[in-house]
């Protein structure tokens, strides 16, 4: 009876994750094909069949996390030597050739246009002990009609384009993922109906510049437009987009649809002239805060967010200064800072005039700084408003209490008051605390 058990007992897969949502959503892409090929996901990793890892080339922690990951599989193919390793992504697609001569007992390396291949991968290495490598870039995979594989949730991330085209001195993505591509308009509104259809109130629309789709002479603001009138979604978000193509149209679709969220994360990287030349960023300082000001003219109360990258090659301490200075004059809701990290294969790594590692600490630190004084400032404007919240999940601090976000992107934490997950409330802000605001809820409102 064991025997005949074991025969058909459904094999298993394990995936993990690191890096940008994009990632996210392409383990998703993953998962559904390996469920169609009859495995089952299991939460223990080292029970699982396969062992997949998606990772991320772009910053050298994520390179530094998979690296040790990697050492922990290899000690449970050990143990279990018919366990399939898969390397997955960008990294795979940037550094197939060393991960191949340090780490042989990887069995799969593919990379991000190559998941339809799997299923024939994965019969083959029933009667191929050789390690299989398929990391070649396609100008036109979109993985058009192969919907992810969803479990269920509050929010869900639709790709709708894959690549980059603005090169980027920084950025390995244009070699990693390959040049621009944007899926079918009708195929992404099938997703996102099919998404709304399984309960989800919130899609995330992700591009490596998001808002440089363009199928066949649609842009994104028309996709923007047509996502917008489908019933009983909530809320729609984008990241993330690229300066040079936010356009007063993407803007006024935003401010005419209340279910487009009036938040906009706007990538800066740096406030000097000279260094945002220098990374191939294709605006200026003046460009940037002239965006500034025509979005927050059309879109009133607009979050916004930021990208910063602190000792890029060649940085004095005045282009510094210039990063500061812009800061203060934007006042940004938040954002994400970084060291400057070079990546092999990108321009910018053969720049001589590297900053200094300690220096680069100290004005990652000063940006960090001050931007928690802006978000705190900005956040203690809304004390005393009224703010619709989407409630995502329990808050960590209490278990009588909810987390979720406006709907410019601000975390609220208040009681829950009969409410559910789900459902959309009126949030009295009382008071901000950190990144975080606190409030009580006035009354529970109708889901959308």
């Amino acid at each position: 009876m064991n025997f005949q058990s074991n025969l058909i007992k459904k094999k298993t897969y394990h995936i993990e994750t690191y890096g940008c949502q994009m990632n996210v959503a392409d383990s998703e892409l993953v998962e559904s094909i390996l469920i169609d090929e009859g495995y089952e996901k299991s939460d223990d990793i080292n029970s699982a069949d396969a062992i997949f890892v998606n990772t991320c080339a772009i910053r050298e922690q994520a390179e530094e996390k998979v690296h040790s990951q990697l050492g922990r599989y290899n000690l449970i193919k050990k143990n279990k030597p018919e366990t399939l390793i898969g390397v997955l992504g960008c990294m795979a697609q940037n550094l197939k050739d060393d991960i191949l001569e340090s780490k042989p007992y990887v069995d799969i390396i593919l990379g991000p246009d190559s998941y339809r291949k799997i299923p024939i991968i994965l019969k083959s290495r029933q009667d191929n002990s050789k390690n299989i490598v398929d990391t070649k870039l396609s100008r036109y995979e979109v993985y058009k009609d192969l919907f992810p594989k969803r479990q269920s949730g509050i929010n869900a991330w639709v790709s709708i384009m894959r690549g980059c085209d603005k090169f980027c001195t920084f950025c390995i993505v244009p070699f990693t993922r390959g040049r621009e591509r944007s899926r079918d308009i009708h195929g992404i509104i099938e997703e996102v109906q099919q998404i709304v259809d399984n309960g989800y109130s919130e899609v995330t629309l992700l591009g490596q510049n998001v808002n440089s789709y363009n199928f066949n002479n649609l842009m994104f603001h028309n996709l923007l437009e047509e996502i917008a009138k489908i019933n009983k979604l909530k809320r729609i978000r984008y990241t993330s987009p690229h300066p040079q193509d936010i356009t007063k149209d993407l803007l006024h679709v935003m401010k005419e649809y209340d279910n487009i969220c009036n938040y906009i994360h706007l990538p800066l990287q740096a406030g000097s002239n000279k260094i945002l030349k220098r990374m191939n960023r294709t605006y200026t300082r003046e460009n940037f805060i002239e965006l500034v000001q025509t979005i927050r003219k059309i879109i009133p109360n607009v979050g916004l967010s930021t990208d910063i990258i602190v000792g890029f090659p060649g940085e004095t301490e005045q282009n510094f200064n210039d990063t500061l200075d812009l800061m203060q004059e934007v006042k940004f809701d938040s954002a994400f800072n970084f060291k400057y990290s070079s990546r092999p294969g990108t321009k910018a790594s053969e720049y001589e005039d590297q900053v200094d590692e300690k220096e680069k600490q100290l004005r990652l630190q000063k940006v960090i700084d001050l931007q928690k004084k802006h978000t705190l400032e900005l956040n203690k404007k809304l004390v005393g408003t009224i703010q619709k919240v989407l409630i995502e999940k329990e808050s960590k601090l209490s278990s009588d209490q909810w987390a979720g976000r406006t709907d410019s992107n601000k975390w609220v934490v208040f009681n829950k008051n009969n409410s559910v997950v789900n459902n959309i409330v009126e949030v009295q802000i009382e008071k901000a605390k950190g990144i975080t605001l606190h409030g009580k809820i006035l009354q529970k409102m109708e889901a959308a």
